[in-house]
């Protein structure tokens, strides 16, 4: 067998080899068995490895009130949003370092090391966010420490190189110092397009995007937008919208699925976004 070819450098820091971006679905995480582990382990001793990961489940696990309805607020535009405060930034941070515990922990007894990045620790900055929400079918004003994405400082991943991950907790903050919460897949999509990256998957618990009841294994960015706007709903929508922006931001392809990141990369399973 031949050896990999040398590393592709990143765009995003000069010198720095490109990473494989993987988003970790906080619902699934528990759920990914030890030869899923295997296989990302096998895969990280060849290619860097940015993690991103998800908290919904560990948090609803925290505290019954995370999982009640008036924890999710709506915007005007419809978009859902967690209602984050202060006091929920400090949960995200108690789950998130747990979490990462136990990524470490597989990946170091897989011979992979790994260090921990909060976004909000320079990484990732964002622009001011929504304001009005629905609460009791009124649209009000609300203090809703939230944030789109705005910037990444892709010079803070120090340590891309094959056999060693960088887990990132994806807050962010904002113009106003203060630290918000971000989406997980579209932080990801961030991350790949401000690194340079190939490739992002996005690991969920969903085997396929699925269109009219079937499973699609392939599919251009326009017509995944064109779904995405008339007929995805939830976490698949949000989904698609960031696969939207990390095609945009020069990602060559985003791969969504349950399967090992080998298997969903090869295209022998879950669902292939393409620019064209």
């Amino acid at each position: 067998m031949s050896a990999d070819p040398k590393p592709p450098v990143s765009s995003g820091t000069p010198g720095a080899p490109v990473p494989t971006v993987v988003k970790l679905g906080g619902s699934c995480l528990d759920d990914l068995s030890g030869a899923w582990w295997d296989d990302l382990a096998a895969y990280g001793a060849r290619h860097p490895l940015v993690l991103v990961h998800g908290w919904s489940k560990p948090l609803k696990r925290l505290s019954p009130r995370y999982s009640e309805p008036s924890a999710v607020l709506r915007d005007r535009y419809g978009n859902q949003s967690r209602w984050t405060t202060p006091e929920v930034i400090e949960d995200i941070k108690t789950v998130s370092a747990t979490m990462a515990e136990e990524v470490f922990a597989r990946l170091s007894a897989r011979g992979i090391t790994g260090e921990r990045l909060l976004g909000s620790d320079g990484l990732v900055s964002a622009a001011e966010g929504e304001r009005w929400w629905w609460r009791e079918k009124q649209l009000v004003e609300l203090d809703n420490l939230v944030g789109p994405i705005s910037g990444v400082n892709p010079a803070l991943l120090k340590e891309l190189r094959p056999g060693h991950a960088h887990l990132v907790t994806p807050l962010a903050r904002n113009a106003a110092g203060q630290e918000v919460n971000t989406d997980a897949d579209r932080a990801a999509a961030a991350l790949a397009a401000a690194t340079g990256a190939t490739d992002l998957v996005l690991v969920t618990d969903v085997a396929h995007l699925l269109i009219d009841g079937e499973p699609v294994s392939r599919i251009d960015a326009r017509k995944a937008a064109a779904f995405r706007d008339k007929g995805a709903t939830g976490g698949m929508r949000k989904k698609l919208r960031a696969a939207g922006e990390a095609l945009d931001g020069g990602v060559a392809r985003v791969v969504i699925g349950a399967a090992d990141v080998s298997d969903l990369l090869a295209g022998r399973t879950g669902t292939v976004i393409t620019r064209s």
